[in-house]
């Protein structure tokens, strides 16, 4: 149900209504205590009842070599948000989430995953 929802305003929105199989619902969103975090960097773990998302920020840290070894790159990974919900609304997310991507590449082009590939060629 809630892959469906579009948030436009900072304000309390006038009730959306929405079509749950056979049943509609009418939501009323209040957004009055919603935060907004950045996130560079995820995680993810489950049982078999729950997923949990964490969502980080991850930033790199001084190189540290000893002498006569070259230094391995280290990052520090700062855990902000932590998201909990059953496979079934996780599921809605990933499709929404699909979604989302999908139109967003049909419009700027193809997300390349691999930081190398997408490194400008001088």
């Amino acid at each position: 149900m809630a892959e469906n929802l579009k948030i436009a305003s900072e304000k309390p929105a006038e009730p959306q209504a929405q079509q749950t199989g056979q049943q509609q619902v009418r939501l009323h969103m209040d957004e009055r205590n919603m935060k907004t975090s950045y996130a560079n960097f995820f995680r993810t773990n489950g049982t078999a009842d729950e997923l949990t998302i964490d969502f980080c920020m991850s930033s790199p840290m001084p190189a540290q070599a000893e002498p006569g070894k070259p230094a391995t790159p280290e990052f520090m990974v700062q855990v902000n948000d932590r998201v909990v919900m059953n496979y079934y609304n996780a599921k809605g997310l990933a499709l929404r989430l699909g979604q989302m991507i999908r139109m967003h590449e049909e419009q700027f082009g193809e997300l390349e995953l691999d930081p190398a590939k997408r490194a400008k060629k001088k």
